[in-house]
């Protein structure tokens, strides 16, 4: 029943009426169970003398005011989706009226009125909560017990959520889930589940490929089914429903990497050096001799085979022999410019999180990752950092704003007080990374630091997204 009062808890009807506190003090046996009159009790029990639903508050109207069942439908009528104050001030006269009748006065019929007036800025009706908290405890336990397929699940259904996939795929990647990147060689058009040695891993499909139509996509998935492509011009030329953007796109995020079988280089270098490129293991059934791309060298792959290769190199060379394994290899992209092409392509990364590059810099200046301020004392001045993810300013928060920080460790949590926010408005609504420096609060197993300052960090020109409630 707990997570059906989470639910109703936070609408602003129960927030307006200043029931969120006074609940949960009682709920963690802080304050003592009250009900604004005994004959309340038997309608108020369950939530701790505190009204959360609107069944609730039309049965204390039928108690205390001795309304009708017509009159508590008028009622229920007026909270509902066209809210009218006019409606509203006539029921609160009837409400007043009935109360004195019984002899209810006073304060106990202010609080009374109070929490009926509050409903009318929104409240959840019991069974409307309870729809929501199975739906929750639904999710918890598919997350636990299935990451891999829960995962998949809500990649394949966005956008919806509080979170951004980029998120989703970092927090799952924490809780031990191995997520394989794109790969024409094994990507579906949504995301699927894997094989990976003892474990199901997600291969995330090509619906993240932004510029690539999904006629496209399934265009290589059917001529994939017939045989592997045997180079990148072998694509090109099996899948005419490509364009060259899209294959453009697709060789900068690694997702043309496995493409064909090609004999090592000599002395055993890789082209690559990217450790997240090589997550996919290589596709199945190829020789261990086979040397993926990196990314530029398929980009040069993909320009080679859109363009003619004129007379001279033509009449010489056969198409495949243009680049040997013996070849000087092109230089790889760096961590920047993979991250760059990761964001700029699909919105996400399964490479290391961008504050991971500046682990260093930031020990340097005294930043805690996100998974060391569970052992950090409350009331110490810390420092945290980290890619915003969230901000939040609800108009029931008096100014507050609230933003998530993540790093490759996890997510930590800042209040900006209204005079910080004011102090630093551009910076907290536009940059996408930021330091924080306050105050460690830590309350009901709730971790957040009050900021004091705050200032933008340079990490990476990727472009990270955030989810934005004003």
């Amino acid at each position: 029943y707990d997570l059906v009062v989470e639910v109703a808890i936070i609408r602003p009807g129960p927030i307006v009426g200043k029931m969120v506190h006074p609940y949960l003090k009682r709920r963690q046996g802080r304050e003592p169970v009250t009900y604004p009159h005994p004959s309340l009790e038997p309608v108020l029990k369950r939530t701790l003398g505190v009204p959360l639903f609107q069944e609730q508050l039309l049965r204390m109207a039928m108690i205390a005011a001795g309304f009708t069942g017509g009159e508590a439908e008028e009622l229920r009528r007026a909270m509902g989706f066209k809210r009218s104050e006019a409606r509203m001030k006539e029921i609160e006269k009837k409400l007043r009226a009935g109360m004195e009748r019984n002899g209810i006065t006073g304060a106990a019929e202010e609080e009374v009125v109070q929490s009926i007036a509050s409903f009318a800025l929104y409240g959840f009706p019991e069974s409307h909560a309870a729809s929501f908290a199975l739906l929750a405890y639904a999710s918890a336990y598919l997350k636990c017990h299935y990451l891999a397929a829960f995962t998949a699940a809500l990649l394949n259904n966005q956008p919806m959520g509080f979170y951004s996939p980029a998120t989703i795929v970092k927090d799952a990647e924490r809780h031990g889930l191995r997520i394989r990147p794109i790969d024409v060689t094994h990507s579906d058009w949504p995301c699927t589940l894997e094989k990976g040695g003892d474990k199901i891993c997600v291969r995330l499909g090509m619906r993240y490929v932004k510029g690539l139509r999904q006629e496209a996509a399934q265009a290589i998935v059917r001529e994939r089914a017939r045989g592997h492509f045997t180079s990148i011009d072998d694509l090109g030329r099996r899948v005419p429903e490509l364009r060259k953007p899209e294959l453009v796109m697709l060789a900068e995020i690694g997702a043309l990497n496995w493409v064909g079988e090609r004999p090592s280089l000599r002395s055993g270098q890789a082209l690559y050096g990217a450790p997240e490129d090589q997550k996919t293991g290589g596709p199945q059934g190829l020789s261990p001799t086979v040397q993926p791309y990196h990314r530029r060298d398929a980009l040069w792959q993909v320009e080679r085979a859109a363009r003619p290769a004129g007379p001279l190199f033509e009449s010489g060379f056969p198409n495949s022999e243009l680049r040997t394994p013996n070849s000087e290899p092109l230089a790889p992209m760096t961590p920047e410019e993979r991250l760059v092409a990761d964001f700029g392509g699909t919105g996400l990364t399964v490479g290391p999180h961008p504050m991971a590059y500046r682990r260093a810099e930031m020990k340097a200046l005294g930043v805690r990752a996100a998974a060391e301020l569970v052992r950090i004392p409350a009331g110490k001045r810390v420092r945290i950092a980290g890619g915003v993810i969230a901000r939040q300013r609800p108009g029931t928060a008096k100014g507050f704003v609230f933003l998530s920080l993540e790093d490759e460790t996890g997510i930590s949590n800042a209040i900006i007080t209204p005079d910080v926010f004011e102090r630093n408005r551009l910076t907290v609504v536009q940059e996408q990374f930021l330091m924080v420096e306050g105050k460690l609060e830590k309350q009901d197993n709730v971790i957040s630091v009050r900021a004091e300052r705050l200032c933008a960090l340079a990490i990476t020109k990727a472009e990270t997204s955030s989810h934005d409630f004003y």
